[in-house]
């Protein structure tokens, strides 16, 4: 599943093709939403962003397409009506006379006017977006302390999009590994200083991915692994996906673990119980 950076990454290429002139035309799969092709034929959109894992896209008439990929989807971004070669299944499309923004796989689609944007109820379920440049440490340790939290282990807190929105599997791991924090512990186990390094990596790690298209290790670490000739999946991750291998600070060998059937990633050395 996309996380938080690959949404916010897939908005600003969006964003980038189709703000620029009216829209031509929109498709849309499901036969419910069939009524707002027309009414949203020859509008502009002023604004594509992001809330998490889902994607907004503001037209000037006050309506919104809502979006999650969820698991599957896959936006792409083309010359217009230039479909790819895939098997995966068209759920919408946006037309201008230059480009073309395609959703596919996806099912979670709505279109909403400015009080049902408002009262949607996923959206409302959300916590603060890891990448909302106003957040900060102190909003995120006193998140930890909240008692609604501080009682969750972490490995199964920072995948609940009511905490922080848009962290997901791998984020997940290398938040933990940044902050040196055991899954296995919760925020109330932690003193003041463990929840401020915490709090600090739930920061930096997301925007480091968002900014570096996935990339997450230490970037001195990943352009020596890149002159050596290693692959970006080898040299992406601290830990997530490196189950076996050493770590790169202490060489002690990753482990791997699963909650609720999602795998995570540590250090046993680095991030002690």
């Amino acid at each position: 599943m996309p996380e938080g950076p690959e949404i916010k990454q897939a908005a600003d290429k969006i964003s980038s093709a189709i703000t620029h002139s009216p829209v031509e035309e929109i498709f849309f799969a499901f036969e419910r939403l069939k009524p707002y092709e027309s009414e949203l034929k020859n509008h502009r959109i002023i604004k594509v962003d992001t809330k998490g894992k889902a994607m907004l896209i503001h037209f000037d008439n006050e309506l919104t397409i809502y979006s999650h990929n969820q698991l599957y989807g896959k936006w792409m971004v083309r010359k217009s009506y230039d479909y790819p070669k895939t098997n995966r299944q068209l759920r919408l499309a946006i037309h201008n006379h230059q480009k073309s923004a395609l959703l596919y796989s996806a099912s979670d689609i709505e279109v909403l006017d400015k009080d049902e944007l408002a009262l949607h109820p996923f959206l409302n379920r959300l916590g603060p977006d890891i990448l909302d440049e106003t957040l900060n440490e102190k909003q995120i340790i006193n998140r930890l302390q909240d008692k609604k939290f501080n009682k969750k282990r972490f490995s199964t807190l920072l995948l609940d999009q009511g905490f922080l929105a848009g962290n997901g599997n791998y984020l997940r791991s290398e938040v933990l590994f940044v902050g040196k924090i055991h899954p296995i512990l919760r925020p109330i186990d932690c003193n003041q200083k463990q929840l401020q390094k915490l709090a600090e990596a739930a920061l930096a790690v997301p925007r480091q991915s968002y900014e570096t298209k996935g990339i997450t290790n230490n970037l001195e670490i990943v352009a020596e692994l890149k002159s050596k000739g290693y692959k970006r999946q080898e040299y992406r991750h601290w830990v997530f996906g490196r189950e076996d291998k050493p770590c790169y600070i202490c060489s002690t060998t990753i482990i791997k673990d699963t909650t609720a059937g999602r795998r995570y990633y540590y250090c046993p050395q680095c991030q002690k119980q």
